[in-house]
């Protein structure tokens, strides 16, 4: 027998998510054709080519059409008769339409589209009370004649549905979309209207074309019927600006009933029953939950438009304010004063666990540095491997090795912080590389007694794959340029567990590493500002650590990132409402690393689905158009960036690879991250399976890239 699989369940929010996404696809998918975005024709037919035929005796009818018997000729409006048609309601200029008929005591016949129907409910209400009827003119004005027949099925019960819904009533009067005269009719027309079921079908006799806009005069003119003829005459009161319909209608009921016309509805005038039929109470429900859909997909659309916006503009202002401050810190720097005096007796810190294959390049990197008289703390937090043999094979006179059972993170850095020599402290994780005056650009800033800690520069080191540059890309521009504006804002809110300088006194203060996060150096910075300290960056001093080498492990390093640092800002919540630097974290720092860590990502998949969607669905380049802008910001500030910390260029070819695969694979992090702290879930401290690459780190001397 084989050994048995254990498969893990699908992870709910996983699940919740798939279903999230396709719901919001079909949504916009219902709204781009509600909308006419897409799946619709905006023309008639083009050709009268094609199999089957008009009955002859429809062609030379009038312009009142059934369907169900083509043999008989269509019917005639009586003369000295109108029947006003309007089409493609109802709209904001319906009212308008419905105050002149009821002043001027005429009724109408409207041909509403369904999807307008579900916007304004009331004015079919209106129509019905008023005495006028009601017909079918499709639920999204598509041409019936260019699509399959179960679309023309959905077209015409949608429609009748949101009727229903609206006014307890179905009708049975259909005018298809795109068509005129009668004898205009192609055999495709005629396929899709025989097809159509029990409708009796209104053409027109005069076509008034308002929706071109050709003047009142020219609106009026088009609607006279010629030698007291009987006529169908069409308008359209939805579609677009039709103030120049309602002038003209008023002028044109005047000059009719000067002239002695009867206006009629469709029914009355070729003296048939009246189209209204009673809807079942199933209809109406139906109805209602066509409406709601309709109504829904309106408003999600509506969000993901002004959402869309906000993420754009949050996301170039963003950019702008880390360009234009980054800049200012690198003035500030350069014309800062250069540090004279003794320099400070520095205790290193390097806890590890598992570090065999790093451990030591790392101390031997920091045993190599310029800086006098250092005192280095290797703590081996119960590792499996030959760390502590290896460390102890280097023979170095500074370096001692402190052996303890694995507590985790926290608990290795507060014993190699007891153990210190100094009041100095910088704090290394065990795969980082010093250049050699790495540590004296560190300690510079402590000549301000105000500054209580100091970020280092922290440089991937493996770089030669694909993975590799997109973290390097991520963290020259991302980390460091962040890093550079919270220095300014005097917010900073994570000085790295690469490379940190601390004040023992500060440590004491705050009480040490705590152990209350995964994100044990984003916890302890928060409550380093939050008492009174100030937290500064250091570009100059460079440290080189090896990134994970395959996604596997990327995604276990920035899912502890990631759920940390939502605990640390949980934790430091109370900053928000704070005075001095502990407000400066908390209106600052917190609403930043919210917006743009938490929910922006959070955010990220549904943009993306929208973008997809206007893409594919629609035809629409808009928002490509605004992510290839985004690009070519982001390009400036990634060369900026790599200008300000003397990089190359040369991997930034791949930064639009990175920002259509890496960014997903991040803000699928942020979620795995949300969905633990919902779910309460607590994570041990974990390390990333090391190979000692460090290809790009300097040997001997500082490396300029």
């Amino acid at each position: 027998m084989g050994a048995r699989v254990r498969r893990r369940p699908a992870q709910p929010h996983w699940t919740l998510l798939v279903v999230l996404l396709v719901v919001l696809l079909l949504v916009l998918v219902l709204s781009g054709l509600t909308s006419g975005q897409f799946g619709e024709s905006t023309h008639a037919p083009r050709s009268a080519a094609g199999p089957g035929r008009v009955p002859s005796a429809v062609l030379g009818g009038g312009p009142i059409v059934d369907p169900s018997d083509p043999q008989r000729p269509g019917l005639h409006v009586p003369a000295r008769h109108v029947v006003l048609t309007f089409d493609d309601g109802p709209s904001k200029w319906t009212p308008a339409v419905l105050d002149v008929l009821e002043r001027r005591h005429v009724p109408a016949t409207f041909f509403v589209v369904g999807t307008r129907v579900a916007e304004r409910p009331d004015l079919l209400r209106r129509m019905r009370d008023a005495g006028d009827e009601v017909g079918v003119h499709t639920f999204t004005h598509v041409n019936l004649a260019d699509v399959p027949p179960w679309r023309r099925r959905v077209e015409l019960d949608q429609t009748q549905l949101a009727i229903a819904a609206a006014t307890g009533r179905t009708t049975d009067l259909i005018r298809m979309p795109y068509s005129s005269e009668v004898d205009a009719l192609t055999p495709s027309d005629w396929r899709a209207l025989a097809g159509s079921g029990n409708y009796r079908a209104v053409f027109t006799d005069l076509d008034t074309l308002d929706w071109e806009r050709p003047g009142v005069r020219r609106i009026v003119a088009a609607g006279l019927p010629a030698h007291d003829r009987g006529a169908v005459v069409m308008f359209h009161d939805g579609g677009g600006d039709r103030s120049q319909t309602v002038a003209a209608l008023d002028r044109l009921i005047v000059d009719l009933q000067r002239r002695g016309y009867t206006f009629d509805t469709v029914s009355s005038a070729i003296r048939v029953p009246s189209p209204w039929h009673a809807a079942t109470a199933s209809q109406q429900l139906r109805g209602h939950v066509v409406i709601g859909v309709v109504r829904l997909s309106d408003v999600v659309v509506r969000i993901l438009r002004w959402l869309f916006l906000g993420v754009a503009a949050l996301a170039v202002l963003r950019t702008l304010l880390l360009l234009v401050l980054a800049r200012r810190h690198a003035r500030l720097l350069r014309a800062g004063p250069v540090p004279t005096g003794a320099l400070p007796r520095v205790s290193v810190v390097v806890p590890a666990y598992n570090e065999e294959l790093g451990i030591g390049a790392t101390v031997t990197s920091l045993a190599a540095s310029d800086y006098p008289d250092l005192d280095i703390v290797v703590v081996d937090d119960g590792s499996k491997d030959r760390t502590s043999d290896t460390v102890r094979a280097l023979g170095l006179a500074n370096v001692r090795v402190i052996r303890q059972a694995n507590a985790g993170k926290p608990a290795a850095l507060n014993t190699g912080i007891a153990a210190a020599r100094h009041d100095v402290l910088v704090l290394v994780d065990g795969d980082t590389v010093f250049e050699p005056d790495a540590l004296r650009a560190l300690v510079a800033p402590f000549a301000d007694p105000a500054v209580g800690a100091v970020s280092g520069n922290t440089k991937v080191g493996n770089r030669k794959g694909l993975l590799g540059r997109w973290q390097h890309i991520e963290y020259v521009i991302g980390f460091n340029l962040d890093r550079r504006m919270f220095d300014l804002l005097r917010c900073m809110p994570t000085v790295p567990g690469a490379i940190g300088a601390f004040r023992r006194r500060t440590l004491d203060e705050v009480g040490g590493v705590s152990s209350d996060t995964l994100a044990e150096d984003t916890d302890l910075t928060m409550a380093i500002c939050r008492a009174g300290w100030r937290v500064v960056f250091a570009p100059e001093a460079r440290a080189w650590t090896e990134a994970p080498a395959s996604l596997g492990q990327l995604w276990r390093q920035r899912y502890r990132w990631c759920y940390g640092t939502m605990q640390a800002m949980w934790k430091h919540r109370r900053s928000v409402v704070e005075g001095g630097a502990s407000g400066k974290l908390g209106r600052r720092g917190l609403p930043y690393l919210l917006a743009f860590q938490v929910l922006l990502p959070l955010l990220a998949p549904v943009i993306d689905v929208a973008g997809l969607y206007s893409v594919v669905f629609t035809g629409s380049w808009t928002i490509a158009l605004v992510w290839l802008g985004f690009l070519a910001l982001q390009y400036v500030s990634a060369v900026y960036a790599f200008i300000l910390d003397k990089e190359r260029l040369g991997p930034l070819w791949s930064l639009v690879l990175q920002q259509l695969v890496y960014r997903q694979l991040m803000y699928l992090v942020v979620i795995q991250s949300a969905a633990s702290a919902v779910y309460g879930i607590r994570l041990r401290w974990q390390t990333i399976r090391r190979t000692g690459d460090l290809e790009a780190a300097p040997v001997g001397t500082a490396a300029r890239l």
